[in-house]
């Protein structure tokens, strides 16, 4: 792949216009056909409890209603996503039968003529319930007292392992530190919640509407759930509110939406509450973390064992493979080869885990750098000191982990550095000294993290494809399906750079099945890396074919014929002054060859993952007499390989940045002992506004991915595994002269303010 010339002046991003005016493209405001309905499914109130009674038929009677269905009028199988290695009786039903497994599973779907009208029968629905021992507590799910599957006859759903054969055995260590670790349940929220929309045309086909991470995807599922080639759908994906993977999967209310519409011989759209979506869509993290590190007082880690209990809720789907990734990613960026880890994942009466921005990795890093924290409290030795001393050296990489894992490219110790500098470091350590010594109530700490994330690291291919249109124009189609992170204006800048043409006249097109003949998914932070090469390849082709047809119309040897980047034109070496032939011309003596629009292709193969890496650093100011926190610094500095555009990566770190803030200090999914959901509004779920938020300071390194023709690596999840363990250390570090040693996530006033005075009464006790 060719390496283009330096970039065209820097851009704003194009998808902006139309969202910032009111213009995009949502499920909710798109056109369809006359006579939509609305649906609206009736969920459980109990977590877990066997059905003994579905009447719906006062709420038939309701003004408006069109259809209702319960399971026994839905013969299409299980929803498809099920972990293979699971077994078949764990797969989830669209509509329970039987049993509900957690608050929040659908029994019952209306549809009416509005959706308010849809409201009001559901009001009318009877479900009756003979209720069961809800297991909410991971440790009360591995005893497998009460069964949430009793055919299975086990809440355990896998058990894994990785890194060393055994644990170390830590007789050798100076100093061995225990930790427990909490990485808390967390509802991803979206600003768009779920929502889906469809049709069937007169001919048979499925018209469906998604805002989902992968059109193609959605096409396949929906194929398998009606037993269609997946030609007879078209999905159509396009302006989309927001997921970072919880609207990577189809959802049992998404599957159903075809039925509905066969049924009523109508279009039905959905658009749930933001109180279903709080219960409905998939929930994220809640694994609860174990880890013995062991070092010599010198602050040499020499050997560290984890275990991961996993949260899969009520029905298993990604949390087995995230806990999995929790492990893999041990020892993060630290020279240490003797690493043991395990997992075992289990079945709740709650919302069921789905992959959120990080997918596993985040944890990781919260386990890891609490445990190295602890680590350095334990030696009285500075963690800037510790992480320093085991950062694997540049000259180490590329390096394989204890799993397997391959750090392929970096120099971490640089990027501590930088981070020190950023900080000012050692400015801050006095200051804090300083503090102490005067006895103010407020109280300053500085939090660490050293992380390395894994990203593209699903196999397969990404499609990509650019065409020449009349008068020069480009047109780009992408199997990337963007909700926010900016492929509009990422896919146009490969291309400008490369052809030349301004970037007011690329077009991108992706999400429609129709259009775009494939496409992988939008996760994992891989679409920089395997879209993006995708645009390329097929951009570098078409530069090809294009250098062609001009020598042809230069009357002059292809070796011979330069295409000029700042012009975009083409001419004949060392005559640059002559005749030139621009795109429009290339474009226009196609057309006039009668011949096909000049198209390149690409289905880009993934050569497999890459390793960027982060170290972050957070300040914070504690008043010791209310717990409140006062978050005064972020500073960041990330290496993602070579960086495509400074603006988009910046970006992505700083909606990721906050987004792990949130977690760190305000969110928390809370369920009662009964499973009854206590968080299921903006009210009681706290989530971070601009005005929460300190303005962040984040820094860049490239050291390009030696795998990626481009040099990527990814960087959209990055802020959210850095940002938590950095925030947290900062809080504890904020009151270890207290003799705090640990406060689990959130950190909210009060558990801070618990902490402090916990310390205070054993002091004086």
């Amino acid at each position: 792949m060719s390496e283009p010339q330096s970039l065209a002046p820097p851009v704003l991003r194009l998808e902006d216009h139309k969202l910032l005016t009111g213009q995009g493209t949502f499920v909710a405001n798109l056109a369809l056909p006359e006579g939509a309905l609305h649906a609206h499914f009736v969920a459980s109130t109990q977590a877990h409890a066997l059905i003994t009674e579905i009447d719906v038929t006062a709420a038939r009677a309701m003004p408006g209603v069109v259809d209702i269905i319960t399971g026994t009028d839905v013969d299409l199988g299980q929803l498809p996503g099920k972990p293979p290695d699971c077994p078949d009786a764990t797969g989830r039903p669209l509509l329970a039968t039987e049993r509900v497994r957690f608050v929040g599973e659908p029994i019952v779907a209306i549809v009416a003529e509005t959706a308010a009208e849809a409201a009001d029968a559901a009001e009318q629905v009877f479900i009756g319930y003979d209720p069961l021992t809800a297991v909410v507590r991971l440790e009360d799910s591995v005893s497998d007292d009460v069964l949430i599957f009793p055919d299975v006859g086990t809440n355990v759903m896998g058990r894994y392992s990785g890194g060393r054969p055994a644990a170390p055995d830590f007789a050798d260590c100076e100093v061995v530190i225990d930790a427990e670790i909490v990485n808390q349940r967390v509802a991803p929220c979206p600003l768009e919640t779920r929502v889906g929309a469809c049709y069937w045309t007169d001919e048979g086909r499925l018209i469906y509407h998604a805002a989902c991470q992968g059109s193609h995807l959605i096409q396949g599922i929906l194929a398998t759930v009606y037993d269609l080639d997946p030609s007879q759908i078209r999905v159509i994906s396009q302006d989309v509110g927001g997921s970072f993977g919880a609207k990577a999967r189809l959802y049992v209310e998404d599957a159903l939406l075809p039925l509905l519409s066969e049924r009523t011989g109508r279009p039905v759209r959905w658009e749930p509450t933001r109180s279903s979506d709080m219960v409905g869509l998939g929930h994220s993290r809640a694994q609860r973390q174990t880890i013995r590190l062991g070092g010599d007082r010198d602050g040499t880690i020499r050997a560290m064992s984890a275990h991961v209990l996993a949260d899969c809720g009520a029905y298993p789907l990604s949390a087995t493979i995230l806990a999995q990734l929790t492990g893999l990613l041990l020892p993060g960026p630290f020279a240490v080869d003797n690493v043991h880890w395990n997992v075992t994942a289990v079945v709740t009466n709650t919302t069921p885990i789905v992959a959120y921005r990080g997918a596993g990795r985040p944890e990781s890093a919260a386990l890891l750098n609490r445990a190295v924290d602890s680590f350095a409290a334990e030696i009285g030795m500075d963690p800037f000191l510790v992480i320093q001393k085991n950062l694997l050296e540049s000259t180490d990489l590329p390096w394989a982990n204890p799993s397997g894992l391959v750090h392929d490219s970096g120099d971490y110790h640089d990027g501590l550095r930088k981070l020190g500098e950023a900080l000012g470091y050692d400015e801050l350590r006095e200051r804090q000294r300083q503090g102490r010594l005067s006895g103010s109530n407020r109280a300053l700490g500085i939090g660490l993290c050293a992380f390395v994330d894994k990203t593209s690291g699903v196999p397969g291919t990404e499609y990509g494809s650019i065409q020449l249109q009349p008068g020069g124009r480009l047109r780009i189609l992408t199997g990337s399906t963007p909700y926010g992170q900016g492929h509009d204006t990422a896919w146009a800048i490969l291309a400008t750079q490369r052809t030349g043409v301004s970037i007011d006249k690329i077009d991108v097109i992706h999400g429609d099945t129709d259009v775009v003949p494939r496409s992988g998914i939008t996760g994992g932070s891989r679409s920089a890396q395997m879209a993006g090469s995708a645009v390329a390849e097929a951009t570098d082709a078409l530069v090809a074919e294009a250098r062609i047809i001009a020598a042809d119309m230069l009357e002059a040897a292809e070796t011979d014929i330069m295409l000029d980047l700042e012009l975009g034109q083409f001419h004949v070496t060392g005559s640059p002054a002559a005749t030139t032939v621009d795109w429009a011309e290339i474009a226009a003596g196609r057309s006039t060859a009668d011949e096909e629009p000049l198209r390149c292709e690409s289905d880009f193969m993934n050569p497999g993952a890459t390793v960027p890496y982060g170290m972050y650093g957070a300040v914070v100011e504690v008043d010791l007499e209310t717990g409140e926190v006062d978050l005064q610094r972020m500073v960041t500095v990330d290496d993602a390989g070579t960086i495509l555009s400074e603006m988009l990566a910046l970006g992505q770190v700083h909606g990721a940045v906050a987004q792990g803030i949130a977690q760190a200090l305000h969110e928390e999914f809370v369920y009662d002992d009964d499973g009854v959901p206590l968080s299921t509004t903006m009210l009681d779920y706290g989530i971070p506004s601009a005005a929460d938020l300190p303005s962040f300071e984040s820094h860049l390194t490239e050291h390009p991915a030696p795998g990626n023709p481009l040099g990527y690596k990814g960087i959209g999840e990055s802020g959210t595994i850095g940002a938590v363990p950095a925030v947290q250390n900062a809080v504890i570090d904020a009151v270890s002269h207290l003799g705090v040693r640990h406060i689990d996530l959130p950190l909210a006033p009060q558990r801070v303010w618990r902490a402090i005075n916990a310390t205070r009464e054993s002091t004086q006790g």
